[in-house]
Parts: C-alpha cells; structure tokens; sequence
C-alpha cells in the first residue's frame, strides 16, 4: 500500500471517529431505490419486489465508501398496504455499520394519485476495526476495537405518486445515537436526516420520453445536498440519464428493462471534488425484480 492510500485510510478513520455526524449513505440511482430512503415507497411497485444495489465510492482510494443495500416489499389487501425488509451494510475507513429495518405503508387512493404513508423501525450495529490501521509508527497509540451494539431506531416518509409524477419527503432515522467508548474518546455521531424528492415524466414523442428528477438532502451539521437528473427512456426499453450532485460529482447512468420483470442498472460518479486527483470515480450497480404472480400482474413500463 502507497504512502497516498495509508493517509487516506488514516484520514477516514479519524472522521469516522471524530464526532462528524455519521451521513446516512447515498445513491446515484436513487430514483429507481427509493425505498432506501423512504418507507412511504413501499409496496407501490405492483407486487412483489427484490432490489439490491452495490456501490463502491472513490475507487481506487483504500478505505473508500462501499455500501450494499437489499430490500424486499410487497403490497397487500388490495395494495392498502405494504410491508417491506431493508437491509444496509455500510463501510469507510475502518468503521462498520450493519441495519435492518421494517417497514410498513398504507395507501389512500384520491383518483388523480395515490398518495403511500409509511413507517419503518429497526436496529443498526456500529464497528470500528482500529487494529485496521496498523501503522508503522510505533509510537501511535490507538484505541481498541469498538462495538457499540444492536441501537434502534425508527422513521417516516409520505410518498405521492401517479403513472407520471412522484412527490415524497421522509426522515428514516429519527433518533439521534452517540456511539461512543466508555474506555476510550472514541466517538461517532449519528443524526436526522431528511430528504424531499420528486419527479415527472414527459412524453416527447412515440420512442423517447424524459424523467427528470431531485433530491434535496439535510442534515444537522452538514450543508445540504441537492441532486440533479435528467432520464431519457428509449423505446420503453433503455434509460439514458446524466446527474449533478452538489459538492461531489457528476453521474453518467444507463439502465435496461430486460422484461416486464426485471431491470438491471449501473452509474458511474466522475468526482468533482480534491479527491478526483486520487481517485477513479464511482461505481453503482442495482438489480430489480419485479414477482408476477397468477393473480397479480405487473404494469409496464414502471417509471419510478
């Protein structure tokens, strides 16, 4: 390992620990992962759906960003309601942070949309590796590796949505958590964070229509995020999509509608920020599986 990357990776592992609010992690594509961020999304996809994503940031720096989300919800009685499991495993540096969350909706139907209130509760495990950093420095001291526990913690979103547009805000983590070492100064910070978001589909002609979209993300002690994308569809069959993400990058997306089933996808963040110099951008891949059961029929195109 270079002297660049031990840096890095020393770097990361002093913000992971030094009281900088621990950011709930982010997506390129989240306009087709919504239920990552917001439990109002919950069984608005027909039936049955799988959705698992990995993303890999700053490739090519030691101790990157890397996050693997899985969620699996389904409407029921009608599509009143929805449940739904997410799973989050989120790495920097030397830290760990493992969720699990449930998550429940209910859907009013007001004729022009559907308008998807939901909860969603759960736990997240907190680690840090110290014995990861392995210095050559001898006289650096560092603390003992940490496990802050099985945390719980619980949030909300309001998703409005039609076969055009969507609207939605949320907040998936309404507890605050200090995750700290009795023995030791080791500290992390985790907040609040909340995100609106919305998006619309304009039909251009027979063969293209263009989706653009934004979030707004805040959070206590951070400044707040704003994403910008544009989607072109294709033949109802290929996504073509550029983004803009404040303070961090710029985002090429391409996504393929195999079948009425399934969907696959890929973004690749092409830094703007210092570390452009140090790294070879972002890498995102999500997978989409939409169940058609004998009784349930999946509508396509799906555009959110």
């Amino acid at each position: 390992m270079g002297k660049t990357r031990i840096y890095i990776l020393l770097l990361l592992g002093v913000i992971a620990n030094a009281g900088i609010a621990q950011q709930q992690a982010m997506f390129t594509q989240y306009m087709f992962n919504a239920v990552a961020i917001n439990p109002g999304v919950v069984g608005t996809h027909k039936s049955m759906s799988i959705t698992a994503l990995l993303r890999e940031q700053w490739v090519g720096i030691e101790g990157a960003p890397s996050t693997q989300t899985l969620s699996v919800h389904s409407p029921l009685l009608n599509d009143k309601i929805g449940l739904g499991l997410l799973f989050v495993r989120d790495e920097i540096g030397i830290t760990r942070q493992n969720s699990i969350f449930g998550a429940y909706a209910y859907r009013v139907d007001f004729g022009f949309a559907t308008l998807s209130m939901g909860l969603q509760a759960g736990f997240s495990d907190y680690r840090s590796n110290q014995s990861e950093l392995n210095p050559n420095n001898p006289d650096m001291t560092l603390d003992e590796d940490f496990n802050s526990g099985l945390k719980p913690n619980f949030g909300t979103g309001a998703y409005l949505y039609s076969d055009r547009f969507y609207v939605g805000a949320s907040a998936p983590m309404l507890i605050n958590h200090n995750f700290f070492d009795e023995n030791s100064e080791q500290k992390n910070d985790q907040r609040k964070h909340y995100f609106l978001m919305a998006g619309y589909v304009f039909p251009l002609n027979n063969s293209l229509m263009l989706k653009p979209n934004i979030l707004f993300k805040a959070v206590q002690g951070a400044p707040m995020e704003l994403d910008l994308n544009a989607n072109l569809l294709i033949e109802q069959i290929i996504w073509v999509g550029v983004s803009y993400r404040s303070f961090d990058s710029v985002d090429a997306l391409l996504e393929l509608q195999v079948n009425e089933q399934l969907r696959v996808g890929y973004a690749h963040d092409f830094t703007t920020s210092d570390l452009r110099k140090v790294n070879r951008g972002t890498h995102e891949l999500m997978v989409n599986y939409v169940f058609a059961f004998k009784n349930k029929k999946t509508i396509t195109p799906r555009y959110f």
